[in-house]
């Protein structure tokens, strides 16, 4: 059946896969193909892209920048990646709309929830950027709002890693694969999958999220059609 998905994609999903920075046009054509491939099924596919292949707020502020400044630079680094991947899906044939939740008129729509959901009910995909719109907030908590707002079906969050592990695998190599696990033994593990305020409000709403490696060959379009890869936190 065709699904409505909410997709996490990190500033890491468009960084060139040597120096983990920038924008490499190879990995997100790559990405617009698989999404173009699920597209054509049916799926209506809202996406929410981070910015820390530009630019990380936090670590910025950590070294004396003001938190919230980091965070608004962080917005806009966003909006970079978001026209980068709509210049992609629209070269490969998708038809896409950029909505930002900080207003640049010039480049993109302004974050609207009604016209979201009628772009995807048209056909087209939408990605969503600028965060929130608020300091203080991560690009988890905005798939998980963007996933309310917009009655999707699912969360799917894209990373570097098969799923959620009972430690960081990248650190221990005994770590083990969880295949399923609960909203609330999430947070009082405090695994590493979503922020706690993104995990509350898709347990609140009801929202699936499934965390799945992005850079395995086709697991994006894996992941839309619902398939069980990774891990199913509900």
């Amino acid at each position: 059946m065709a699904r409505r998905v909410a997709l996490k994609l990190s500033g890491e999903s468009f960084a060139d896969p040597v120096t983990g920075y920038g924008i490499d046009p190879q990995t997100v054509h790559r990405l617009a193909m698989e999404i173009a491939s699920v597209h054509a099924e049916g799926h209506q596919i809202g996406m929410v892209v981070g910015g820390g292949n530009i630019f990380r707020g936090l670590s910025s502020a950590a070294a004396g920048m003001d938190r919230a400044n980091a965070d608004y630079m962080g917005m806009l680094a966003t909006v970079i990646n978001a026209l980068a991947l709509r210049d992609a899906l629209e070269s490969v044939g998708v038809p896409t709309r950029v909505q930002t939740a900080i207003t640049i008129a010039q480049v993109a729509e302004p974050y609207i929830r009604l016209r979201a959901i009628r772009h995807l009910e048209k056909g087209r995909t939408v990605v969503f950027a600028g965060g929130t719109g608020n300091p203080y907030f991560t690009t988890d908590t905005t798939v998980a709002l963007r996933a309310a707002e917009i009655g999707a079906d699912a969360v799917l969050k894209a990373t570097r890693v098969d799923g959620v592990y009972d430690d960081d695998p990248e650190k221990n190599p005994n770590a083990t694969l969880i295949r399923e696990i609960g909203y609330m033994e999430v947070l009082e593990r405090g695994l590493r999958v979503m922020d706690s305020t993104a995990i509350t409000m898709c347990m609140d709403n009801d929202l699936p999220i499934r965390v799945f490696n992005m850079t395995v060959p086709g697991n994006v379009a894996r992941a839309i059609r619902g398939e069980p890869i990774g891990t199913l936190v509900r």
